[in-house]
């Protein structure tokens, strides 16, 4: 459950973690410049749970893992978009960002709504709005990576069997 951060089409990985700050590869340090170009209150504010919701294309742009390193570091529960870059969609994946294509919950979603999101069951709620929404749960196998907290992680569990 958490607060909706709302944005809108195209938001690419240079907005997300610009270039800039792309010499660390320390989370933290990544989660502190976080959608800094297009929303300089993003990582002051974020608070552990909070969602972002975005409209078309989400995590367009260049293929860098940085973008959802900071985004999952900076303490987002979940990203909800209309539709997502293929290669951000595999990156959020990799790393255990769960990640959600709807059509209908950005247009019903506005900053500062409270959502409640059910991953396991596939039900995500605007709490706000009373307004209850139907989800695509992951396949199981997907889940397991996501649980582990991404691809790395989920090795590690399985190698030690």
């Amino acid at each position: 459950m958490g607060k909706i951060w709302r944005y809108g089409d195209n938001v690419d990985t240079d907005v997300i973690i610009p270039a800039r700050y792309l010499n660390s590869t320390d989370a933290k340090e990544l989660a502190a410049h976080c959608m800094e170009d297009i929303d300089t209150e993003f990582a002051k504010n974020v608070q552990q749970g909070d969602i972002i919701v975005a409209d078309e294309n989400f995590g367009c742009g260049s293929s860098r893992e940085h973008a959802p390193i900071a985004i999952k570091e900076s303490g987002i529960s979940t990203v909800i978009a209309k539709s997502f870059a293929r290669i951000f969609f595999r990156n959020a994946i990799n790393i255990g960002l769960p990640i959600v294509e709807h059509k209908e919950i950005p247009d019903d979603a506005q900053a500062g709504d409270e959502l409640e999101v059910d991953l396991g069951n596939g039900i995500v709620k605007n709490l706000t709005k009373n307004k209850t929404y139907q989800i695509n749960p992951f396949p199981p196998s997907i889940q397991k990576l996501i649980e582990a907290g991404g691809l790395v992680e989920y090795t590690k569990e399985r190698v030690k069997r």
